[in-house]
């Protein structure tokens, strides 16, 4: 059993995948169901976790645990003082008295508490850095950490790609002056607020957000890279349906938020479109890692193509 607490979406996310993989690497046909809180009674739950007839191992996910009903909480809670083996039951509460008898409930019951909460202090979000780094299988140092958090910012979400993305372009060595090279500039104006425009269409938006980008000394490369990210991941959430958020992020490894996110931006887009957008992406990749002279001019010509594409049908 685990209880992820706290109010920053992608360590929630991250405590719920986290027991999804290890099921998996037990038991690759492991059964996955993954609900919010206000979708799930107490019947339905008490269907999941009972054991099965046919063997096999099951993971329960319970998300948004302030929303649900007493007898929801009452079933949770009485199933944690006795769990079934063969079920992972992981349950995320965002904190506060909304629902505390169901976290305070699972905790007496010995569910494994993970924290889940904003990181406030500067040495919080140092330290994450680190360990995200750490975690592609990268290394750093404590002045490059400092560095990219004071380049990119608080956010937890550009954060981790910032640090995924420094990873794959260093080989792992991420020093100073790699964080240098692909994050001077403004925090606030970074490849994803130039990518959110673009896949919205907003072409006058785009095109400001990445000449000040250009101007304050932001790498190309690193916009190219959250414009290709940004297609990829309302392709990928487009092919999925219209499953519920949560049933796409477990199937897609995503957060739901980015799910959320990219559900919201794949308005307007057609499968024709997001193919040429994917190929425009590609040349671009090619373009600022050294196939054009003037890579500032290969950004823009890219942004507005890809906001082309969007129109096509």
């Amino acid at each position: 059993m685990r209880l992820a607490v706290g109010d920053e979406e992608l360590l929630l996310a991250r405590a719920v995948q986290e027991v999804i993989t290890a099921a998996r690497a037990a038991d690759p046909d492991v059964e996955v169901h993954d609900l919010s809180a206000a979708d799930l009674n107490a019947g339905a739950l008490a269907e999941l976790v009972s054991p099965s007839l046919f063997g096999g191992s099951r993971v329960v996910a319970v998300r948004n645990g302030q929303d649900a009903d007493k007898a929801l909480i009452a079933a949770l809670v009485g199933y944690a003082a006795e769990p079934v083996e063969e079920v992972y039951l992981v349950v995320t509460h965002p904190g506060g008295a909304k629902a505390k008898a169901l976290a305070d409930g699972l905790t007496k019951a010995g569910a494994t508490v993970v924290p889940c909460g904003k990181l406030k202090r500067y040495d919080e979000r140092l330290a994450f850095v680190r360990d995200e780094i750490a975690r592609h299988g990268g290394r750093t140092s404590q002045d490059a950490a400092r560095a990219l958090l004071d380049a990119v910012g608080s956010d937890l979400r550009e954060l981790a790609n910032a640090c995924g993305q420094l990873v794959a372009d260093t080989g792992g060595n991420v020093d100073a002056v790699a964080v240098q090279r692909y994050h001077r500039g403004r925090a606030e104006v970074s490849g994803f607020t130039v990518a959110d425009a673009v896949m919205v269409g907003d072409t006058a938006g785009a095109l400001e957000a990445l000449r000040w980008a250009l101007d304050t000394g932001v790498d190309p490369v690193p916009i190219a890279d959250a414009l290709a990210d940004g297609v990829r991941t309302v392709s990928r959430v487009a092919a999925a349906g219209r499953a519920p958020k949560y049933t796409v992020a477990s199937q897609l490894g995503m957060p739901p938020w980015k799910v959320e996110r990219a559900e919201r931006q794949s308005r307007g887009w057609t499968p024709a479109g997001l193919a040429a957008a994917m190929r425009i992406a590609a040349t671009l990749n090619a373009d600022v890692k050294g196939g054009s002279d003037d890579r500032g001019y290969a950004l823009e010509r890219a942004v507005r193509d890809i906001v082309a594409a969007r129109a096509q049908r």
